[in-house]
């Protein structure tokens, strides 16, 4: 038995000097070669924020008419002068994303409001199961809360949800001919992928009754997008989002989501009503479901006409300089009213 407790204590001793080898010679270089991201995260300790916000590409879009083309959360910063205020933004960041970049911000800090982007299209299929999400996930091992060497097994043996984009591509298309959709009113359509097919079929004319075969496209893209219940089943963003309310209150954050504008304008005139009902729909679950965890939500969902959105062509969240005005304001007013 004696010798059996000298084997097992002399493993431990392996593997803890192990783990201070690689963390002393390897770790900062696998760290920065794997996680780049880890960059991010420093400059924000190091600029020691009280307000942080966090985003994907909506903070840093502009067009090159913008005379002003700073970012969503610099409008914001200045209606808090006498605060230090800093961004963590990274392009097709979703919750699961930031809720790692939050964990890995040190416990005892000045920190004290966070920000978060409220992306009502990051809910949808085409975004949860993105071919981006691989290497999103493989960027996320190394900065896992475990002994760097640990992190560093788990990503040679691929412990994280690494998937083909075949593979992607079928869980797409899986959620579009299973996911079913439910209105308070006939509907002719069960899944969404029976109704971006008829959508497809009905097309969409120009004023000259000619098909449009660009706009019949993005009318699809606007269906596939936007044609989901949040409420029904289990959507792995919001669980997500459950891990950023639950982190904020054992670190004593004020937590606010920003809940971005959407094209409903758009919406409308490509698909119609049927469409807007479903993202008002999810707006309201949205903003009920998340003011009773007590978290500020500034629902900015329709607060911004067509013509603010950069991209015509597609469904994103990327305005001219106005739009980003606007939504800043919206979100620092709220944050006034609730007095952070």
């Amino acid at each position: 038995m004696k010798k059996r407790m000298l084997e097992i204590l002399l493993l431990i001793a392996i593997v803890v000097g192990m783990n201070y080898v690689y963390r002393l010679l390897f770790w900062e270089k696998d760290l920065n070669k794997y996680s780049p991201e880890v960059e991010l995260i420093r400059d924000v300790i190091e600029k020691e924020p009280q307000i942080l916000y966090l985003g994907e590409s909506s903070n840093i879009s502009y067009h090159d008419t913008d005379e002003d083309k700073r970012k969503i959360s610099d409008f914001i910063a200045d209606y808090f002068p006498g605060k230090k205020m800093t961004d963590l933004t990274k392009r097709a960041g979703h919750a699961g994303i930031y809720y790692t970049y939050l964990k890995n911000l040190p416990k005892n800090s000045d920190l004290d409001i966070v920000i978060v982007t409220l992306n009502l299209r990051s809910f949808d299929a085409e975004w949860i199961y993105s071919e981006l999400e691989t290497s999103l996930q493989q960027s996320l091992v190394m900065l896992r809360k475990n002994p760097p060497l640990v992190n560093r097994f788990l990503l040679s043996f691929k412990a994280y949800d690494i998937k083909t984009k075949t593979e992607r591509s079928k869980q797409i298309k899986r959620y579009f001919n299973h996911h079913h959709l439910h209105f308070p009113y006939d509907f002719p359509y069960n899944t969404v992928a029976e109704w971006d097919t008829e959508q497809y079929k009905k097309g969409v004319y120009d004023e000259n009754g000619e098909r449009n075969e660009t706009l019949s496209i993005l009318a699809c893209s606007y269906v596939k997008t936007y044609g989901f219940h949040i409420n029904e089943g289990e959507n792995p963003r919001l669980k997500q989002f459950d891990e950023i309310v639950q982190l904020a209150r054992r670190r004593g954050w004020k937590l606010v989501f920003n809940l971005l504008p959407e094209n409903t304008e758009r919406a409308r005139e490509l698909v119609g009503e049927d469409l807007v009902y479903l993202m008002r729909q999810n707006r309201d679950f949205l903003v009920n479901y998340y003011t009773q965890m007590g978290v500020l939500v500034i629902d900015n969902l329709e607060i911004l006409p067509n013509d603010q959105f950069i991209d015509q062509d597609w469904t994103t969240e990327h305005y001219y300089e106005k739009g980003r005005k606007m939504v800043a304001e919206r979100v620092a007013e709220g944050m006034m009213n609730a007095q952070y």
